[in-house]
């Protein structure tokens, strides 16, 4: 009787577990590991859609800030969850593409080891000082630098979009910048508006109530075209330095081995994310694009990641950056 017993009790528990497992996705909160500090562009850009797409799923999205050793602690503990769905990223164009030229032993890779799921957005830079550099426009800044025996330039970390963008900066220019990374570029720019640090090349949505509260001197956008929302900062072009565009990218990734269907679950939230209007309104409040149709997909935006990692990886090795 008692062997009938513990019988019957280890099937019972078996229906039971076959049950929690039969429970449609989501069936409980899911992580989102945003490998950069809280309060930075790639933060805020995770917090608005992972909002808009906890609904469309119908659970709650808690977002964790994970940064440091320029992102690869979060995208680690991205690639070693468990791949059920339940621990998502959400990073940038550094996190997940620069990263594979600076970190060669990072015991993970950044392109085989992840499901993308989709593009979530992308945006201009734009060339910022301290309110202290008197000069007004791009051309003064340059001259004001030349003449400056150490300037320092903060960046959100070493290979850091904003590092990335200054070290070509300083190539086309002919100066030599005493680069100071920082855990995310939040605390970067923080130092920035205290007068600490000099220059800093950050992204609009960061950069905006800075900008709009005087706190820095806005420069330049590295687009080809004027904000909307800043229609009185010339572009590279027309302050005199053509063709100096970056626009930097964030998405949204699983860990290797997450269901299909999932992943096809969660890029149609981001879909219908990217399509609601108050996501679109305050995209465009803070300088931000709608990614292309084909780079909300699986397979779109899997193959454009893989364009971008043939692209920078092989330069940001040439350019010899070493993490501190």
């Amino acid at each position: 009787m008692k062997a009938v017993l513990v019988l019957a009790a280890a099937a019972a528990g078996l229906l039971v577990h076959g049950d929690v497992r039969a429970q449609p996705y989501p069936s409980r909160p899911v992580m989102v590991v945003v490998a950069a500090s809280a309060g930075g562009p790639t933060d805020t850009i995770a917090r608005i859609v992972s909002e808009r797409i906890g609904a469309s799923l119908g659970t709650t999205i808690v977002v964790e800030n994970v940064g440091g050793a320029s992102g690869t602690i979060g995208t680690g503990r991205v690639a070693r969850s468990t791949p059920d769905g339940y621990t998502l990223g959400i990073g940038g164009w550094n996190h997940y593409v620069v990263n594979a030229g600076l970190y060669p032993t990072l015991g993970y890779d950044l392109f085989a080891d992840f499901e993308p799921v989709a593009q979530l957005a992308s945006g201009p830079q734009i060339i910022l000082s301290k309110k202290a550099v008197p000069a007004t426009t791009l051309q003064e800044l340059i001259s004001w630098l030349k003449a400056q025996p150490n300037v320092t330039m903060a960046t959100g970390g070493v290979g850091a979009p904003g590092h990335v963008s200054g070290l070509t900066f300083q190539e086309r220019i002919g100066v030599k910048f005493q680069f100071v990374p920082y855990r995310g570029s939040a605390p970067a720019l923080q130092d920035v508006v205290a007068g600490h640090l000099d220059v800093i090349f950050e992204q609009t949505s960061a950069a905006l109530p800075q900008i709009r509260s005087g706190t820095v001197r806005p420069y330049a956008v590295t687009a080809s075209a004027r904000l909307g929302v800043l229609p009185d900062v010339p572009t590279v072009d027309e302050a005199g330095l053509p063709g100096f565009h970056v626009s930097v990218w964030q998405g949204m990734w699983a860990p290797k081995g997450t269901p299909k269907d999932i992943v096809q679950k969660l890029a149609a939230a981001v879909r219908e994310a990217l399509a609601d209007p108050k996501v679109k309104a305050r995209y465009a409040e803070i300088a931000q694009e709608i990614p292309p149709a084909a780079h909300q997909t699986p397979d779109g935006f899997s193959a454009y990641h893989k364009a971008e990692m043939e692209k920078w990886v092989p330069i940001i090795k040439a350019a010899g950056i070493t993490p501190n």
